[in-house]
């Protein structure tokens, strides 16, 4: 099981509950339930407040709907483990993520990224950057323009629109408008203009350069990419979680989680690119090019996350 059908999992989860009787007969069952990753210091790798969803309807307290549902979770064959927690919170442990399976997932979403959107006119730069972005997540996940103005509130520049653009570049100010909370102001710093580790905006960007150079330079040595096992922990948790990323950030109206998600997937990225190629006299072998299909399926997500907030994923930097 990956993350992506964890939520449907726990979709059927509560319907069976209600069909069985163990939730009451008017509880309405969710169409889709919001599963994210557990946040720091928390327990498990992803979590759900789902009980909550449905606890009034069902007369009953939120702890207790999540033990009904734990206990029917706890029984499926790709969850290692599921725990209650605080009032309601269901938490839960899944095997370690495949590499074919995880690259056949994140590739469906290959192209989504890429939408025309039209806000309108009359709106300041920040305004529209983050209503823009907005309406591709939503629409990624598919939604609607129309799902996306209510209650978004987003704090204006400190600094006139041109002034910024002139200084950092559009691509680097987006990224700046985007990886903070929209009710936040933007902090523009000449972090931005670094070309190296210190800048989360370019390791993200040189994470993709870096995927597109690796199959170049593996088609210069006779190989291309296979899909096959890859012991990359780190790297395959990070894009097995990416739908679950997107479908948050579009439900949360929240482009700066999808930042967060791509600083992570890029600093994978970059810790796994020395392990791709054949090193000396080494051979290319059935384990380079599956290391190859996994860098190229980690590079084609972070262009579609770039392309997701407005910004070019260029092949070299």
């Amino acid at each position: 099981m990956n993350p992506a059908d964890l939520s449907r999992t726990v979709v059927r989860a509560v319907r069976c509950a209600v069909e069985d009787g163990e939730l009451g007969a008017d509880v309405a069952v969710p169409g889709r339930v919001v599963v994210e990753r557990t946040r720091p210091g928390g327990v498990g790798e992803y979590a759900t407040p789902v009980a909550f969803q449905v606890a009034k309807a069902a007369g009953r307290a939120p702890g207790e709907v999540a033990r009904v549902l734990a206990r029917r979770l706890g029984q499926e064959p790709g969850i290692e483990s599921v725990e209650v927690t605080g009032p309601g919170f269901l938490n839960f442990v899944l095997p370690a993520p495949s590499a074919p399976l995880v690259i056949r997932d994140v590739l469906v979403l290959e192209g989504a990224a890429f939408l025309p959107v039209d806000i309108g006119a009359g709106l300041g730069l920040r305004e529209r950057v983050v209503r823009e972005s907005v309406l591709r997540l939503v629409r990624s996940q598919g939604g609607s323009e129309h799902d996306v103005t209510d209650g978004l509130s987003v704090a204006p520049l400190a600094k006139r629109d041109g002034d910024v653009v002139a200084r950092f570049g559009v691509d680097a100010a987006r990224w700046a408008m985007l990886c903070v909370p929209a009710r936040e102001t933007p902090e523009f710093s000449d972090r931005l203009l670094l070309q190296g580790e210190g800048s989360e905006f370019f390791r993200v960007r040189y994470a993709h350069a870096r995927s597109r150079a690796l199959l170049s330079n593996a088609d210069g040595l006779g190989f291309g990419p296979a899909v096959g096992e890859v012991d990359a922990p780190a790297l395959l948790r990070a894009l097995a979680g990416h739908p679950l990323v997107l479908e948050a950030a579009a439900h949360h109206r929240a482009p700066e989680r999808l930042t967060r998600h791509l600083v992570e997937l890029a600093d994978a990225l970059l810790d796994f690119q020395y392990r791709v190629l054949p090193q000396g006299d080494e051979k290319p072998s059935a384990a380079h090019r599956a290391r190859l299909a996994l860098a190229e399926a980690a590079g084609t997500v972070l262009a579609g996350g770039l392309a997701l907030l407005g910004i070019d994923a260029p092949t070299r930097l």
